[in-house]
């Protein structure tokens, strides 16, 4: 794996499964925070113009809408989501898998709802096709907090990146003095007030 840094011209946003049920299995994260996060990158992506893949499970049954904050700052990757059917791989749906490759992007930043089950195999399944991936620990969470770490351990072990949120913002953005920036670094300021 290559130690590129990721910018906004080659990476692509990857959400998994933000759904309002998911969310409500996490404990490991405070809702809000994840949310907010979640949130913050996608408005990232979109100013960056970043191509952005959305994908849920089981929309219709068990896991609910992809979360409002989605739907309203990418209407356009929210239309084009992949609703998968209880995959649980999600690189093992075909549709998502192609999506995410007609990104044209090696550099894939990664989020998504629970990490221990939704994140870590398409993480794990990425990096094995050449992928790069940054996984953003504070846009998703888990059940239980071993849960959480004992994901985060085998995707780091297995050659996925770990990063938080402004980090990822930060690099990805690569400069305040940027009209992106100024207005990356108002959302970044925002929301920690």
């Amino acid at each position: 794996m290559s130690e590129q840094r990721f910018n906004g011209a080659n990476a692509a946003l990857v959400l998994i499964d933000h759904q309002e049920g998911t969310i409500g299995w996490v404990n490991s994260i405070a809702h809000d925070v994840l949310r907010k996060n979640t949130a913050l990158l996608a408005r990232v992506a979109t100013i960056l113009g970043m191509p952005i893949v959305m994908t849920s499970s089981m929309e219709a049954f068990v896991q609910g809408p992809i979360i409002k904050e989605l739907v309203e700052i990418a209407p356009e990757a929210h239309a084009r989501r992949i609703q998968r059917m209880g995959i649980i791989n999600a690189m093992d749906d075909g549709d998502f898998a192609a999506a995410v490759h007609d990104t044209g992007r090696r550099n894939i930043v990664l989020a998504g709802v629970t990490n221990d089950v939704c994140t870590i195999f398409p993480a794990l399944t990425l990096v094995e096709e050449g992928f790069n991936v940054q996984v953003v620990a504070d846009a998703g969470g888990s059940p239980s907090a071993i849960g959480e770490e004992m994901a985060l351990r085998r995707m780091e072990q297995a050659g996925v990146m770990l990063t938080a949120t402004n980090q990822i913002v930060a690099e990805l953005t690569g400069s305040w003095s940027t009209e992106e920036g100024g207005r990356i670094v108002q959302l970044m300021m925002a929301a920690v007030a």
